[in-house]
């Protein structure tokens, strides 16, 4: 999944099969010492492997951080079948209802009219633009679109 371009388009690169593991690795860390994170998602039907949703506390310099952000990323063969919707969703009630979360964020290249999308469809709101201080100056990728929920309990 992630070596696939396209799911990989609004990254800087692909990743190798070393790079992924060790992402697994720590995604599988955080989840044992927080009890959350990124989740991997299984269709149901068939039990197979389509990706990842979750939450996650971003590292790095973002301009909004601290903060945490519901994410995604699905092979190809399952985008456009609501599955990143329906996982989301479940994530943000997760993190509101018992992690008692103020807001979530999410966010993405500004290109990336997909996951725009799904965000929009989580009911979250555009909170602004701002360049992703991980991603190259070169790039045409470091522009990104913030979008933010807030917890109404």
């Amino acid at each position: 999944m992630n070596a696939n371009v396209d799911v990989m388009r609004y990254y800087p690169e692909t990743w190798t099969r070393e790079q992924s593991d060790a992402f697994a690795q720590r995604v599988m860390r955080l989840i044992d010492e927080r009890g959350w994170g990124f989740w991997a998602v299984e269709e149901r039907a068939s039990c197979q492997f389509i990706g990842f949703v979750g939450l996650h506390r971003p590292s790095g310099d973002l301009p909004f951080a601290p903060c945490v952000e519901v994410g995604w990323r699905l092979t190809k063969s399952h985008w456009g079948l609501g599955y990143a919707t329906e996982a989301a969703r479940a994530a943000i009630v997760f993190g509101f209802e018992r992690l008692r979360l103020a807001q979530i964020v999410a966010f993405t290249a500004i290109g990336n009219v997909r996951s725009r999308a799904v965000m929009e469809r989580l009911s979250m709101n555009v909170a602004g633009e701002f360049d992703h201080p991980g991603v190259p100056s070169e790039s045409g990728l470091r522009r990104h679109m913030l979008y933010c929920l807030y917890s109404t309990l």
